[in-house]
């Protein structure tokens, strides 16, 4: 067999030594430990760390100052400055303290200060619009669920590329069998074909027996090439699943072989459907998430119906040697409150509608996600337990075509049979085989179909 293994120039190709075997168990753990898709979903939560650090950062205290004079024809005007730390907090309620210095000829008189400045400190809220949720908790809250859901991607994200491995390891299996029986079968051929030449030659055989077993000759070499051509495909998918510790992906050798025919145990469902199975795979979660972002939205969007309403309150006093609280009169303060309000609230009335039906719509494709969910789990289980099944069928044909051939190369020998019966019979015999390692293949797949399914691969 000739390979021709073609890889970009920046891969690194690793050659497995010849003749060495790659079980399953050693193939998915260097899928595991090295594959740059594992990498990417182990990065998932880690993007949910940093958009929830950035929410957090809504809620971080500020400081602020401004400082504005005006100076004309050798006077100051005036002279403002307003230093202080404004700190909001998740229950809605916005913390401010601050130091305030004017002076000046042109100077607004109710803008007047004391000479060392007046310090202010309170507190602002809003009590209508804003009270309960506003822009600032959602982003926060979103963010939480945001994160338990990147968990739950990566999950996702493993168990898909575990099913994917897999699958390409019996599609391999099932290939490099496929030529090894094609091969045998393709070697019998040939050597049936020498063998009745000779004889024909001598004159104890016709002539046109040549014809019939060269015939046989060219259909299973053309069949062989092309399982010969299948597997180089097949090692080709094997090795996109394998990389090293630097992300140089490797390339496997002709010579490599999965584990024999002898070595396989069958697969069986290694978890039992249930509705707790069901509601804990991450696709449902993951739409659970979905729809507790969607709620918060909704939330949001009704708030705004209310009206805007500000109210802020802020003690007043002189600092006396820098503390701002020495003689601290409760009588000194001033407050204020704004409220605003759209007349007809299309805009807001519009907004929390179109969050409600989103919220409808989400909710109803996640009792059909459920839905169909459950279908592939379940079809998934048939498709397991039919191919156990299969496989006791098609061992037992196996056996029973190869006592056929058996009887019929007797009967041959004896002179009561032909080459075309031979033939047929040992066609029968290559079709149970190749069928026996299909349906071996099939049902490690479909035990990879049940796990993915299941979400139970990793």
């Amino acid at each position: 067999m000739k390979a021709w293994l073609i890889f970009p120039s920046c891969c690194l190709l690793i050659f497995l030594a010849s003749g060495q075997t790659l079980t399953e168990e050693g193939f998915i753990n260097q899928v595991k430990q090295y594959h740059p898709l594992l990498r990417m979903a182990n990065l998932q939560p880690a993007f949910g760390d940093a958009i929830l650090l950035k929410s957090k950062g809504n809620f971080d205290p500020k400081v602020y100052g401004t400082l504005d004079q005006k100076y004309f024809d050798g006077k100051q005007y005036y002279s403002t400055s307003d230093f202080g730390i404004k700190y909001p907090t998740f229950f809605g309620l916005t913390f401010k303290a601050g130091l305030e210095g004017n002076r000046g000829t042109y100077l607004d008189p109710q803008a007047k200060t004391p000479a060392g400045g007046l310090f202010y400190g309170g507190v602002g809220a809003n009590l209508g619009q804003g009270l309960l949720i506003d822009a600032r908790r959602a982003e926060l809250r979103s963010a939480g669920i945001n994160l338990k859901s990147t968990q739950e991607e990566r999950r996702l994200q493993l168990n898909q590329l575990m099913y994917q491995a897999g699958y390409a390891y019996w599609d391999w299996f099932l290939a490099y069998h496929t030529v090894q029986i094609l091969q045998e079968a393709y070697t019998v051929a040939l050597q049936r074909f020498n063998a009745v030449k000779t004889t024909a030659i001598l004159g104890d055989r016709a002539i046109i027996d040549t014809v019939e077993a060269g015939l046989q000759v060219q259909n299973r070499l053309s069949l062989l090439r092309d399982a010969e051509a299948n597997l180089l495909e097949r090692l080709n998918v094997q090795s996109t699943y394998l990389w090293d510790e630097n992300l140089k992906q490797a390339a496997l050798s002709e010579m490599i072989s999965p584990i024999s025919l002898e070595e396989i145990q069958p697969s069986f469902p290694k978890v039992n459907y249930h509705d707790s199975l069901l509601m804990n795979h991450p696709y449902l979660k993951i739409n659970g998430f979905k729809l507790e972002t969607l709620e918060i939205d909704r939330k949001l969007k009704a708030d705004r119906l209310k009206p805007l309403i500000e109210v802020n309150y802020n003690l007043l006093n002189e600092p006396v040697n820098y503390n701002p609280f020495s003689n601290l009169d409760i009588n000194d303060y001033k407050w204020g409150v704004s409220i605003a309000m759209p007349l007809f609230l299309r805009k807001e009335r519009g907004e929390s509608s179109l969050a409600g039906l989103k919220l409808q719509e989400a909710e109803a494709g996640m009792i059909n996600l459920r839905a169909q969910l459950a279908l592939k789990i379940s079809n998934s289980r048939i498709d397991l337990n039919n191919s156990l099944q299969q496989l006791q069928i098609m061992q037992q044909t196996v056996i029973d075509s190869k006592r056929l051939l058996d009887a019929e190369k007797n009967m041959f020998e004896n002179g009561e049979s032909s080459l075309f019966l031979i033939n047929m019979r040992e066609l029968v015999y290559i079709q149970a085989q190749l069928k026996f390692v299909e349906w071996k293949a099939k049902n490690k797949q479909y035990g990879y179909a049940y796990g993915f399914s299941t979400a139970s691969l990793y």
